[in-house]
């Protein structure tokens, strides 16, 4: 599914002359080629050979395997998330990463135009939540609810919103439904996580001394409440007056600009915004997260 996503956006981005495709189902390869006007290669090595950047957009057991060929190749590579079924994997990939070679990790979520604008906003954040519940999905394959929705939390959670210090961690579920409470120097950071839901969602909520923050990841809304600037009760009921600011959001679609960005690090030969480093450190705090369940 993500590998047909990506072939959409490359094949409507300027900086892409020409769009090479492999799959190891050969006819889904030449069906999605045709629909996207791109070609069709008959082995990994071929494409390797034809291509200037690479998309890995493999089940997650094939990520290692996979990304160590293109990098073999000295392909510029971008490994969708989670960059490796474990921590360890991840460790043995990143040594394999030639200094200079731009390779990045699809956190896609990192590209989501609600979260730089976020980060602007807060300040000192008393509390934050986060859910990510999905209904069941046929298209995960390889990981547990934690590595495939939590995980884009928590890279928000640790790289964008509080990326020092250490943190305390309690955690329960199971495979398809999760929940973790951090603490990071005091800040309880809450977040959730579900492939059970009858409802889709992707929200945050933060917490601080004289506003709250409401996003939703879907509709790229960002609502500000100020504290109340009058409270009172009449006839026996509690009332307060509130200010609600709408925050102004350029909104885009998130993987378009995951992918023009990744093509222009090649280009310029810079860093990737979502580092290899930064996928580790994911995976291993998605990791603590899952002992938390499965002692």
């Amino acid at each position: 599914m993500m590998g047909r996503n990506h072939a959409r956006v490359y094949s409507e981005l300027k900086a892409v002359d020409s769009l090479h495709l492999f799959d190891l189902n050969g006819k889904a390869a030449r069906d999605l080629a045709g629909t996207f006007e791109a070609t069709a290669s008959p082995t990994l090595e071929s494409l390797l050979e034809r291509v200037d950047a690479v998309s890995v957009c493999v089940p997650t057991p094939y990520h290692f395997s996979v990304a160590e060929t293109v990098i073999e190749a000295g392909v510029p590579l971008l490994i969708e998330k989670p960059i490796c079924a474990t921590a360890e994997e991840s460790r043995r990939l990143i040594e394999k990463i030639p200094g200079g070679l731009v390779a990045g990790v699809g956190h896609i979520e990192r590209f989501n135009p609600i979260v730089p604008e976020i980060k602007k906003i807060v300040q000192r954040p008393l509390y934050i939540e986060m859910k990510r519940h999905n209904p069941a999905s046929s298209r995960v394959s390889g990981s547990s609810v934690v590595e495939d929705l939590m995980i884009h939390d928590v890279d928000i959670m640790r790289n964008v919103l509080l990326p020092a210090g250490a943190y305390h961690l309690a955690g329960s579920g199971n495979e398809d439904v999760c929940s973790a409470l951090f603490s990071f120097g005091g800040t309880p950071v809450y977040l959730s996580a579900s492939r059970k839901s009858s409802k889709k969602i992707r929200m945050i909520y933060i917490e601080e001394e004289e506003f709250t923050v409401e996003g939703d990841f879907m509709a790229q809304e960002i609502y500000i409440h100020r504290k109340p600037g009058q409270y009172a009760v009449e006839d026996e009921r509690y009332v307060q007056e509130n200010i609600i600011e709408k925050v102004l959001v350029n909104k885009q679609e998130p993987l378009k600009l995951e992918l023009s960005t990744f093509l222009d690090c090649v280009a310029r030969k810079k860093e990737f915004p979502v580092s290899p480093a930064q996928a580790l450190l994911n995976m291993e705090i998605c990791e603590d997260v899952a002992r938390c369940f499965a002692a």
